[in-house]
């Protein structure tokens, strides 16, 4: 681990690097998007830009928004060729513009739910639709059990608003859709335990890159001995011949504008 303290920001090359899974396991949602020549998609919450690539390389015209700029401007380096721009899901500037809105990885970071959707509603034109996969109910369980345990044994409040993430069910999610004119036409909830990359070092490198909101205002040295006691919870459960695992519990979702 390094010298400097947890940054609330996201860390461009760090998510290239470390964690190229969270694009590589989605490869199969591209196939339920199944683009085609001619479509208009939006990639929401795009990153540094593979699926927008993948998505692109299937003959569709593709945007890809994010409303992190390290992101995009990584997404330039990566795919010069492809649309990127900084945008926020919350408030979408599009007005029936889009074939379908894609989103990997990306739902789960922004709570503000009901704004997002009113927004992909908006940006589709009629019949368009909406694929995406994110974290659902019961997500990373153990990995936020034991953050909230290692804080709470260094002294300080397991706060709630420190929590960055919105984990939906199905039911929670498919209501969310439905009030805002998006019939949802698939929607499956399941484990996907996920082998984290860098060995030894991967909880540690997953807990930098998502959840630095629960870390960043504390010393360097507490936050040592935080993660130290969060690897010591989860190992025994997480950690399998020299690598760690996420609990991750995934939603996928189709729905169609109506």
């Amino acid at each position: 681990m390094n010298s400097t303290k947890f940054e609330n920001q996201w860390n461009a090359e760090l998510y290239d690097s470390k964690h190229s899974y969270i694009s590589e396991l989605a490869t199969d949602l591209v196939e339920l998007l199944s683009p085609k020549p001619g479509e208009y998609i939006l990639d929401l919450g795009c990153g540094t830009g593979h699926l927008t690539h993948k998505i692109a390389s299937k003959g569709a015209a593709v945007i890809g928004i994010d409303s992190a700029p390290t992101m995009i401007e990584q997404a330039c380096q990566n795919y010069r060729q492809l649309d990127f721009t900084v945008v926020d899901a919350r408030n979408l500037p599009f007005t029936e513009k889009f074939d379908a809105v894609f989103s990997n990885a990306v739902l789960h970071w922004i709570q503000e739910a009901e704004e997002v959707v009113v927004g992909i509603n908006r940006a589709l034109k009629p019949g368009g639709r909406f694929v995406a996969e994110f974290g659902g109910k019961g997500n990373v369980k153990a990995i936020v059990s034991a953050i909230y345990n290692a804080v709470q044994t260094a002294g300080y409040p397991a706060d709630a608003a420190l929590n960055p993430w919105y984990f939906p069910s199905i039911a929670e999610y498919g209501s969310l859709l439905e009030k805002h004119g998006l019939q949802l036409t698939f929607a499956t909830l399941f484990e996907r335990p996920t082998l984290l990359e860098d060995g030894e070092q991967g909880m540690q490198n997953w807990l930098k890159m998502f959840a630095n909101s629960f870390f960043s205002e504390l010393s360097l040295e507490n936050q040592m001995s935080i993660l130290a006691d969060i690897e010591n919870q989860l190992r025994p459960a997480l950690y399998k011949d020299g690598n760690w695992f996420a609990d991750y519990r995934r939603i996928r979702v189709i729905a169609m504008k109506v």
